[in-house]
C-alpha cells in the first residue's frame, strides 16, 4: 500500500539551534537558514523518489521557505491551513509535549497534514518524516515502508531516543508523540520499532557532529552546495 508522508518544517532561521556554528563562527543567520533549508530539500528529494511513497506534504509557517521547496515535487501548506490546531489535552497524542513548546508545534503540524491527507484517502497509510535527513537514500526509506507492511511503526534515530519516521496503520490515526524520548513514547503507544539498519534514515542532523556523520554516509546535493559555499567564503 502506498504511503503519504507529512514533513513538518520549522522556520529555517529559527530551527536547528544546536546546529548553529556548523558553517563557522562567522556564519550569518541567513547562512544558517540556508543550511536548514538545504537539509529539508535533500530529505524531500529522497522522499519523493522512494518506492512506496505516493504523496509528500510539507507543513510549515514560513511562506518563503515553502515557496523554495515547491519545485521538488512536493505539496506545501501553511500550518494553520485547516483552522486552529492547538494542543487538545483530551487527546493522548498531545500529552507528550508541553503546550507552547517546539514539540507541541511539531505534533500540531503533523495533525494538520494528516487531516489534509485523510480528506482525500481516509483509509490510507500516513507517515511523518523529519526534515533533517540530508543523507537519506530513497531505497532505505522504501525498505522501511516495506518492513512496516501496513503496521503502525517507527524508525528511531541513531542514538535510539528520537524518531525520524512514524507510520500509521491503514485508515488509523498517526498519533504523533514527538518530543524528548519520542522513540520510547511511540513504542509505548503501540508502534512497532523497525529493525532494519537503515543508516541514512536514522541519521538526523541536530548538531555539527551529526552533520559530520551524515557527510560520511553521503550528503545530498543541496546540503553539499551550502557547505561548499561556506568553505569558499571562510
Amino acid at each position: 500500500m502506498a504511503v503519504d508522508l507529512i514533513v513538518p518544517l520549522k522556520e529555517p532561521n529559527r530551527g536547528k539551534s544546536r546546529l548553529r556554528g556548523a558553517l563557522g563562527t562567522a556564519a550569518s543567520e541567513r547562512c544558517h537558514a540556508g543550511l536548514v533549508l538545504a537539509l529539508a530539500a535533500d530529505t524531500l528529494g529522497a522522499a519523493v523518489a522512494a518506492p512506496g511513497v505516493r504523496r509528500v506534504l510539507v507543513v510549515g509557517t514560513d511562506p518563503v521557505a515553502l515557496a523554495a521547496l515547491r519545485g521538488l515535487g512536493v505539496e506545501v501548506v501553511g500550518e494553520r491551513a485547516t483552522g486552529d490546531h492547538r494542543t487538545d489535552p483530551a487527546d493522548p497524542a498531545d500529552r507528550t509535549a508541553a503546550p507552547g513548546s517546539p514539540d507541541d508545534g511539531l505534533n500540531a503540524a503533523l495533525r494538520t497534514g494528516e487531516r489534509i491527507l485523510r480528506a482525500d484517502d481516509p483509509d490510507g497509510v500516513v507517515g511523518a518524516l523529519q526534515a533533517d535527513l540530508p543523507a537519506l537514500r530513497p531505497g532505505e526509506l522504501g525498505a522501511a515502508l516495506a518492513e512496516a507492511a501496513g503496521r503502525r511503526a517507527f524508525a528511531a534515530d541513531r542514538d535510539g531516543s528520537g524518531t525520524t519516521l512514524l507510520l500509521s496503520a491503514p485508515g488509523l490515526r498517526l498519533t504523533p508523540r514527538f518530543g524528548a524520548g519520542s522513540a520510547q513514547a511511540h513504542a509505548r503507544s503501540g508502534a512497532v520499532a523497525l529493525a532494519g539498519p537503515l543508516p541514512s534514515l536514522r541519521a538526523d542532523v541536530d548538531t555539527a557532529g551529526d552533520l559530520d556523520h551524515a557527510r560520511l554516509l553521503g550528503l545530498g546535493e543541496h546540503t553539499l552546495e551550502v557547505l561548499d559555499r561556506a568553505c569558499l567564503l571562510s
